[in-house]
């Protein structure tokens, strides 16, 4: 189903040129295996698409809707990315700060070396490598340095019913895959920055959450877990299997892939929905709406302000949203794929350059996605965001792609 909110010839957009949105979205529904999708367009602070395609839960007839609450899994980055920065701006750290500072436990860390011995950091990590990346962490899934398979062995991410600070504690404990700076890899870097989060603010981090972010935008769906009343609203999940189930790799789902595989998955034992207040991460864990992240990705466009709400200061979103990376670290890869045209800020991805990317855009667009197909974009040269919500884990396809280039095309003023 299809709504147009607000008339996008009034912010320089085309009903018609948006229309073509529809048949290919829901060719992904039809044909290509996902069982649900929902999509949200807005220019200059108005919605001009929203639609939604086929189910939330196929077996029980129930329709993908506007208010379906979804697993955001990565998505969870930008949001706690933020709130870190909210306590930058109140002079709680620098972002050159090693982490040991508040995190003694990291002053001790070592770095195994391709030799396989271990060596002290050449430097410091430091509290903008949590953000950007280049911390020396990596993921229990990706196979390209023997940390990762220390990390499956520890459980790092498949054991929900261990609190942050215990997960940080033992992360601590166990060599890093590169030298802090050295280069670009996806890591737990960003639950260790909610631990910061924690420790700096004094606050647990749901809480902070609630109170900073979630509360002032009018987030009401976006947390920890879901209540049970509202169970009827989450998606069900479907495609390859659980990624953070124990001991799995990237290299195994590629195959399953590879096999077709697409099943409905029950991923309550690595994502549960009922202890908010122990399932708390910084890299993954948020339950959200399509409608809340729209609300959150609106203030960003807005330069950290939303319906009179000041949450952020402009300057700071300015520097999250600035490549950080220099031009010896891009383009970055994620398992093994290269982003070309991409750099990378504090929580987000950065553009750079369409014509490299291979796809319409703007140079100072940011976002990020989710490991169950979620992806939102803020474009501030057009005054623009896009989000496409699904739980789909794993997808190989891109569907956010082709709902980019439907985007742009639609724009004519």
């Amino acid at each position: 189903m299809t709504t147009m909110v607000g008339s996008p010839e009034s912010v320089g957009m085309s009903s018609e040129r948006l229309a073509r949105i529809d048949p290919i979205m829901q060719a992904f529904v039809d044909t290509g295996g996902f069982a649900g999708v929902s999509v949200r367009i807005a220019r200059r602070g108005r919605t001009v698409f929203s639609a939604q395609y086929g189910h939330r839960d196929a077996e029980a007839g129930l329709p993908m809707a506007e208010d379906t609450i979804f697993r955001i899994y990565s998505m969870t980055k930008p949001i706690v990315s933020t709130a870190l920065m909210l306590l930058f701006e109140e002079g709680r750290f620098r972002l050159t700060d090693p982490v040991a500072k508040f995190l003694p436990a990291f002053g001790a860390t070592k770095v195994l070396a391709a030799d396989g011995s271990l060596q002290d950091q050449a430097r410091p990590m430091q509290v903008r490598d949590l953000l950007s990346h280049t911390s020396g962490l990596t993921y229990d899934f990706l196979q390209d340095s023997p940390v990762g398979e220390l990390y499956r062995e520890a459980r790092l991410m498949n054991d929900p019913t261990r609190p942050l600070e215990a997960v940080i504690a033992e992360l601590a404990a166990i060599p890093l895959a590169f030298q802090p700076g050295s280069r670009w890899h996806y890591s737990v870097g960003i639950d260790v920055a909610a631990h910061l989060v924690e420790v700096i603010s004094g606050q647990p981090l749901g809480e902070f959450l609630r109170q900073r972010l979630f509360g002032p935008l009018g987030m009401v769906d976006s947390a920890f877990g879901v209540p049970a009343d509202q169970l009827g609203r989450l998606s069900a999940m479907y495609g390859l299997p659980d990624l953070f189930a124990q001991g799995q790799t990237f290299g195994a789902l590629f195959q399953a892939w590879s096999g077709g595989y697409n099943q409905r998955a029950d991923v309550s034992d690595t994502y549960p929905t009922d202890t908010p207040d122990v399932f708390v991460r910084g890299g993954i864990g948020l339950y959200s709406t399509i409608g809340d992240y729209a609300r959150f990705a609106q203030m960003l466009l807005n330069g950290g302000e939303l319906d009179g709400e000041r949450v952020i200061g402009r300057k700071t979103l300015s520097l999250m949203h600035s490549n950080h990376l220099p031009a010896a670290l891009l383009p970055y890869d994620v398992g093994g794929a290269p982003n070309p045209g991409w750099g990378f800020g504090l929580g987000s991805r950065v553009m750079l350059n369409p014509a490299e990317f291979g796809g319409p855009g703007s140079v100072g667009e940011f976002g990020w996605a989710g490991a169950a197909k979620t992806y939102f974009w803020v474009d501030p040269e057009e005054e623009l965001i896009g989000l496409l919500m699904t739980q789909y884990m794993v997808a190989f396809d891109q569907p956010e792609l082709d709902l980019r280039a439907l985007t742009y095309q639609a724009i004519v003023d």
